[in-house]
């Protein structure tokens, strides 16, 4: 006869509730105590039945991981670290469903017999309908990348603002007085924030960054590099340049060795986010870092949490950036 958990529980010398869920990989849970149970399960051969777990808990097993759009404005490494972050927490007790937002005329699928909980990576005021759906449906929900105060879940965000106005007094304090910034999409939070806090930066220190020094990417390596083409083709180009996500600070780089410029000789660039990629960049890549995965993998703790509740109410988390300081931005060295 096959071991169920109610003999796992009394090997383990605890209740069935704590079994199913250390099974689950419940937060709630200790770690000891998860690896104690896994190990009892292993030795008496226990295999779950989802289906049967599924009509009992009235549960699906299934989490879903959105975007405002997968193919538009989201980068690949950005994609990759939010789906390790969700995966290191998500067990395999659960199935993820990732979506991009745009890609549904209406909603009428997401539902609660369909999803246990949704993490949504929002990156647009146009998530706001989704968010409301979602909620409607009292789904758990949890919300990361974009400041939404007032909502009935748990909202993640980095400090993007203040990233930036970092980056930018970095490039000030390293002597630099043209300074180009390369945006990313136009109507994205994030786009905003980077942009209003590198702004406020060069602003404080008395001086201002013209119009043509403002050029709109759209967060791929192919647009920084078509941006910094632009720049550095101007009658008196910039000595630096922010980019508003890694992706566009590599292919700006690479735009510059193209047109002859040095980095950080002639030009420094500075990006954001701290992608895997940007320390092996030649020279390696100054920039601000947005733990992105690990703000992925709170979110997905949370929305465990949350299921286990079978509540939402709302908390806001903030996690702080960080300037990481490598070989593509130096000191002015022209004029």
């Amino acid at each position: 006869m096959a071991a169920t958990i109610k003999d796992i529980a009394r090997l383990a010398n605890v209740s069935h509730t704590t079994v199913s869920r250390a099974l689950n990989n419940s937060p709630l849970i200790k770690e000891v105590t998860k690896r104690k149970i896994m190990e009892i399960a292993r030795e008496v051969n226990y295999i779950p039945n989802y289906n049967a777990k599924s009509l009992v808990l009235q549960r699906s097993h299934t989490i879903g991981l959105f975007f405002t759009s997968i193919s538009t404005g989201t980068s690949s490494s950005f994609f990759a670290a939010t789906i390790r972050g969700v995966n290191s927490v998500v067990g395999i007790g659960y199935n993820l469903f990732v979506r991009g937002i745009d890609d549904y005329e209406d909603f009428s699928t997401i539902h609660r017999k369909r999803f246990d909980g949704i993490i949504l990576m929002s990156q647009s005021d146009a998530d706001n309908e989704f968010i409301e759906h979602v909620l409607e449906q009292n789904i758990p929900l949890v919300v990361l990348n974009r400041l939404i105060p007032g909502g009935d879940f748990v909202n993640i965000v980095s400090n993007d603002r203040e990233g930036s106005r970092e980056a930018g007094r970095y490039l000030i304090e390293q002597g630099h007085e043209r300074i180009a910034i390369i945006e990313g999409i136009k109507g994205f939070k994030s786009t905003e924030q980077r942009r209003a806090g590198f702004l406020e930066a060069i602003e404080q220190s008395g001086k201002t960054v013209p119009q043509e020094y403002r050029i709109a990417g759209d967060y791929t390596t192919e647009s920084g590099h078509q941006a910094m083409r632009q720049l550095l083709q101007l009658p008196t180009p910039p000595t630096a340049v922010f980019c508003s996500n890694d992706d566009m600070a590599i292919g700006a780089m690479n735009a510059a060795y193209a047109l002859g410029y040095n980095v950080p000789e002639d030009v420094s660039v500075i990006g954001f986010d701290d992608i895997n990629f940007a320390r092996y960049t030649n020279p390696a890549l100054t920039t601000v870092k947005r733990p992105i995965e690990q703000i992925s993998a709170h979110g997905a703790e949370k929305i465990m949490e949350r299921i286990e509740e079978d509540a939402n109410r709302e908390e806001l988390i903030f996690l702080e950036t960080q300037l990481i300081e490598r070989q593509s931005a130096a000191v002015r060295s022209g004029s």
